[in-house]
Formats: C-alpha cells, sequence, structure tokens
C-alpha cells in the first residue's frame, strides 16, 4: 500500500510530464541573447523547466518546497543546487544572479506573499539582470470558477487558490520593478494532449 501511495504521488509531482514549457524555451533563448550565465529557478519543482537552461551552458540554482521533488530532479540527471524550502522564505543565500525565471508559481500566491515574492527576486538580482515570470492570465478558461476570494483571486478547487492576472495588475504589482514588457502566451499540456492550454502571462523586467 506505502508504494501505491508513493508511486501516485510520485505522478502528481511529475503532471507536467518532463518537456520544457514553451515559456521556458523563450526564455532560454532570451537569456542566450542577453548572455546570462547564472540564473535562480524559483519553485524548480522536479527539474523538466532546468534543463533546457543547464543543456546551454546556464548555471541554475533552484528552491523548492518538495523534498520528493527534489530527489526526482536528482534522479532525472540533475546536477545542481536547490535550497528546499519555500519561496516565502526567500532569500536562502547572499548571492545575486544574472537571471531569474519563475514558472507558474506567482499566481499561486496572496498578496502579501506576492508582493514579498517579487522584491526578493528583485533585489536578488545583478544590475542590470532579468527576471521573467509566466503566470495566469484573466484569459484562462478557469478564471471566475469556484469561490472568490478577492478581485481576480479564487479557489478554483478546494486547497487551489489562484490570483489572474491582466496587464492592469501586472503594472500595479510590477511597475517598480523594472517592468520591461508583457506578452501571452498559450502553454499546451505537452504531456496530456486532451487537456485545454493554459493562458498565461510572461513578465519581463530588468533590474536598473
Amino acid at each position: 500500500m506505502t508504494e501505491f501511495w508513493e508511486a501516485s504521488f510520485i505522478e502528481k509531482q511529475t503532471m507536467w510530464g518532463f518537456e520544457p514549457a514553451d515559456s521556458a524555451i523563450l526564455t532560454k533563448d532570451f537569456f542566450l541573447e542577453k548572455e546570462v550565465k547564472d540564473i535562480l529557478l524559483p519553485g524548480i519543482g522536479y527539474g523538466r523547466n532546468a534543463k533546457v537552461f543547464t543543456d546551454n551552458g546556464i548555471n541554475v540554482t533552484g528552491i523548492e518546497i518538495s523534498e520528493t521533488a527534489i530527489d526526482l530532479a536528482k534522479q532525472n540527471g540533475l546536477d545542481l543546487n536547490i535550497f528546499h524550502g519555500s519561496v516565502t522564505d526567500m532569500p536562502f543565500d547572499n548571492k545575486l544572479y544574472d537571471g531569474i525565471f519563475s514558472y507558474a508559481l506567482l499566481h499561486l500566491l496572496d498578496q502579501h506573499d506576492r508582493e514579498k515574492f517579487i522584491k526578493d527576486c528583485y533585489n536578488q538580482l545583478k544590475p542590470n539582470g532579468y527576471m521573467i515570470f509566466t503566470t495566469i492570465s484573466k484569459d484562462a478558461p478557469m478564471y471566475g470558477n469556484g469561490k472568490q476570494l478577492g478581485k481576480d483571486y479564487f479557489e478554483v478547487f478546494e486547497g487551489v487558490k489562484m490570483f489572474f492576472y491582466d496587464t492592469e495588475s501586472v503594472s500595479q504589482e510590477f511597475g517598480n520593478y523594472g517592468l520591461l514588457e508583457v506578452s501571452v502566451i498559450v502553454e499546451p499540456h505537452k504531456n496530456a494532449e486532451d487537456k485545454p492550454p493554459f493562458t498565461f502571462l510572461i513578465i519581463n523586467c530588468q533590474k536598473i
């Protein structure tokens, strides 16, 4: 029975598959163009979005709250430094990074934790460094589902709370943090083509 539950938990942990998200690939291309060499990935998970960076010569440090996910990353050949803990407890070191990439994490935080997370990421950038967030948009099909907790903030199903961004809320939360560009990306479920895609915003900032 223990083996069954462990297998189920691992399956849930790897629900996104092992192919990198399209926004991670775009970010990799951007970082290579800007000669970004050393990056932080808060919420690295089991590493599906890390390998696309390491395979292109970019040094990656991760943060991850799930020990199981960290173990899976190591089992899948990711030999890199991953801090075990929540992004709400950042910073974990005093290092400054050339770039930061956060995928599908920001919208899972409440307003206080989002504000702290954005500020902490910005503070860990070197001058002229870039931070890029992929976060869910109000154009996503689940917007408005479940119990409303606040403006654009819903418990979409039990235990899962999401804040849905638009250009106005991006400007409000990132306006003091070197906001460069906001773009839309539709991310498919690469391991489950029958599931509807997510509509995300890619938020790109530079530390001045």
